[in-house]
């Protein structure tokens, strides 16, 4: 069994084949505009699942999709040559869901954004439910001072005097 470091090295080497030369091994203008995403090697080196997106409509993407599954053996042939190592992996295609993922994310990131707007709207007249201002004032902080020197001052006279030693 290959090491995961191996499977990387070999993941990232079709997958750079296959992005450089997909258009010129399928020969076809249907063929839409491809891009591979990812490339992924099972741990014994025999079969590797590549991931891609394409650039336009339902019906380009299955026709692209057709495509590659009608040209996998001219693909793996090719990347069989190029890496030569003892068995090539079989390939296997599929669409990655990465545009459809940031359409949701994008489409949910909006919606916050208009609760946030509507939320700002809502605060923007907005008043206090009890006093205009219920935080303590510079005022009140030192009436409530000279009340606590006071009782403090009133505890210490009197007092008996035990605890002062000399």
């Amino acid at each position: 069994m290959a090491d995961t470091g191996r499977a990387r090295k070999i993941a990232d080497r079709i997958k750079t084949l296959i992005a450089a030369n997909v258009a010129s091994i399928v020969k076809d203008p249907d063929l839409g505009f491809i891009t591979i995403t990812d490339v992924r090697v099972t741990g014994d080196l025999q079969h590797a699942s590549v991931f891609y997106t394409v650039f336009g409509d339902t019906a380009q993407r299955e026709t692209t999709a057709a495509l590659l599954e009608k040209n996998k053996g001219k693909l793996r042939s090719f990347v069989g040559q190029q890496i030569q190592i003892r068995l090539t992996p079989s390939l296997d295609f599929f669409a990655d869901a990465i545009p459809e993922t940031a359409a949701h994310l994008e489409d949910l990131l909006r919606e916050a954004k208009e609760r946030d707007a509507q939320v700002a709207a809502a605060a923007a007249g907005a008043t206090y439910a009890g006093e205009p201002d219920p935080y303590k004032k510079a005022e009140d902080e030192e009436l409530a001072a000279e009340a606590d020197a006071d009782a403090l001052s009133g505890d210490l006279s009197s007092g008996d005097g035990a605890d002062a030693r000399s």
